[in-house]
């Protein structure tokens, strides 16, 4: 009897174990499926930037990934043939996703685990999640009704948020949909802003976690705060100045920038048209660009600093050299003009740069050397030296260098058109560098738009400090200073819309031919005005270009001019610069023959 008991038995464990591991081997495998080990990443928190002052101009707040298990929406589960189309029509609207998309990723074959949504914000999901309890508990109550967002989750995430709207995007740039940096700031930096994910894996069963059965995690590394250099105060103000006059001129775009002239660092870089980086939807594609430093164009009389710094340097001529100016020059195969149609002009070379004379600009450097070709050679010098035709030294996304060919490749008309800002090509930052550069006592210091960064241990580690070039001597520059003086304070230079009452002034004018990208040939012109104050203690600079003025004036001098003041004086302000007090030099514009 014992012996018949225990074969019994025995036949009755060996009737079992085919049973589970034969005839419903796959029943009790998709079961063991509902209870195994998962992993997912644990995003890093990414990192603020904020401007000089700790104003924050990007930050990242709570938000929610919305994610699902495919396996809890099949027929086996739900008992339903359309559970996934059932669950599409529910989540669309909510999480604003096309519901054909959203059906086929619940329809996802051998994984556990598909993306619905990235960072959406928490009443996105507390909208989801108070649906999911409803059909819970219709479902409990009503065996024929099937919860189909049972299978429907949130993942912890961040959102990008600019709380500044459009202020200083092209500076900032913005974060795409892969939580990366898709332009500016955010993807120059974007490794130190985005820390370190971390992961966790562990056991679940029906998009649970099962607490007795382990798991492992390696916790996210929060990424740095960053600190630029920018005052957000004075970058609203010029953002303001160059939005307003580039709708007044309808202008394809215009840029601002603010230097301090005496550490490199930028205090504004303004473009408009702008865009908000809290809703990219709706940005011109054209605008999503920081063109104060992609932009290349021809900078035109704004140049001319450069040209007359060499003469200086070279001991050609003094502020006082005598120019005779005629109405027309004529030089290889072309016949050179000014800007208007004069009488021979008896002007000096502060003159020359006080009236902006582009003939007299090239019989100035055309004695440079011996012959047009050593002119050549050491005006290229000096053009390298300030910095054109290299990077700034900024290492922004996009950045262009600009254009300039070597000497031996200037072309006829070239050689005496580059004198005046034509046939070479700049960006904005470029420009406003050459300005700092002579208000800096002659020593260029290469911009810098970071102050530094802060870990997430709270430790703050400084940029590494700006390179510095001598450019040309002291002296040079502030005699160089002393001339820009006049195209603001004579009333025959060029840019009297520039003063500032009670404030010594320096600046020029540029109003150059510009190159129409769609087409290769000029049309329209670029308008800019650059300078520095207080002329005789240089302490801030500001350039201003607008490209394509279509309506109402497009001279430099008129419509960057009132931007520069405009810019320079609130700058002046914020920063407490008092006025030096001290008289203008009042140097002599014209010689009597």
């Amino acid at each position: 009897m014992v012996s018949l008991a225990l074969t019994l038995v025995m036949i009755a464990f060996v009737v079992r174990l085919l049973q589970v591991q034969a005839v419903d081997a796959s029943e009790y495998a998709a079961k063991a499926d509902q209870n195994r080990y998962v992993g997912r990443v644990l995003a890093a928190e990414r990192g603020g930037i904020t401007d000089r002052n700790g104003v924050d101009l990007a930050i990242s707040t709570d938000a929610n990934d919305i994610t699902a298990d495919p396996t809890m929406f099949s027929r086996e589960q739900l008992k339903v043939d359309d559970g996934p189309e059932q669950a599409a029509a529910l989540l669309a609207p909510i999480i604003g996703a096309d519901q054909e998309t959203l059906t086929e990723k619940l329809r996802t074959k051998n994984t556990r685990y598909v993306l619905l949504a990235r960072r959406q914000t928490p009443q996105v999901w507390n909208q989801i999640s108070d649906l999911k309890t409803a059909l819970a508990k219709k479902a409990r109550e009503d065996k024929a009704t099937v919860n189909v967002l049972a299978g429907v989750f949130q993942e912890p995430s961040s959102k990008r948020v600019y709380p500044n709207g459009d202020l200083a995007a092209g500076i900032l740039g913005w974060v795409n949909a892969e939580g990366k940096g898709g332009g500016g700031v955010e993807q120059q930096l974007n490794q130190q802003l985005a820390g370190k994910d971390g992961k966790i894996r562990y056991a679940q069963s029906g998009g649970r976690l099962v607490p007795t059965a382990g798991s492992t995690e390696t916790p996210a590394v929060a990424g740095s705060d960053v600190e630029l250099t920018i005052d957000r105060d004075i970058q609203w103000a010029a953002q303001n100045a160059i939005t307003e006059q580039v709708k007044k001129s309808e202008a394809d775009r215009g840029y601002v920038i603010v230097q301090d002239t005496r550490t490199g660092e930028i205090l504004a870089m303004a473009n408009s048209p702008g865009f908000d980086p809290n809703d990219l939807s709706r940005a011109n594609p054209n605008s999503l660009h920081n063109w104060a430093l992609e932009d290349a164009y021809e900078p035109g009389s704004t140049a001319k600093v450069m040209s007359m710094a060499a003469v200086l340097e070279e001991n050609v001529a003094t502020p006082g050299t005598h120019v005779t100016v005629p109405n027309r020059l004529h030089r290889g195969d072309r016949l050179f003009k000014d800007d208007i149609d004069h009488p021979t002009w008896y002007l000096t070379l502060n003159g020359v740069l006080a009236k902006s004379s582009n003939i007299g600009t090239i019989l100035a450097t055309g004695e440079l050397g011996r012959n047009q070709r050593e002119s050549n050679e050491i005006l290229y010098s000096y053009l390298r030296k300030f910095g054109i035709g290299s990077r700034t030294g900024l290492d922004f996304p996009g950045e262009t260098k600009g254009i300039l060919a070597a000497p031996g490749d200037w072309s006829t008309s070239q050689q005496y058109t580059i004198p005046f800002g034509q046939g070479v090509s700049i960006n904005a930052m470029q420009a406003a560098s050459v300005y700092s550069t002579i208000a800096n006592g002659g020593v260029r210091v290469e911009p810098t738009l970071v102050r530094g960064t802060k870990g997430p241990d709270g430790r703050f580690t400084p940029a590494p400090k700006s390179g510095k070039t001598r450019v040309v001597s002291e002296k040079t520059a502030k005699t160089l200073a002393r001339m820009l003086e006049s195209v603001v304070d004579d009333e025959e230079g060029t840019g009297t819309k520039a003063r500032i009452p009670g404030y010594r002034v320096a600046g020029k004018t540029g109003t150059a031919n510009r190159v129409d990208p769609a087409t290769g040939r000029y049309s329209g012109y670029t308008s800019s005005f650059a300078g520095f104050a207080p002329a005789d203690n240089p302490r801030i600079t500001v350039y201003c270009a607008i490209q394509n003025a279509t309506k109402g004036n497009y001279f430099g001098g008129q419509i960057c001019g009132p931007i520069y003041k405009e810019v320079m004086e609130f700058a002046l302000k914020t920063l407490q610069v008092p006025p030096t007090g001290a008289k203008p030099a009042n140097l002599p514009v014209a010689f009597t023959p």
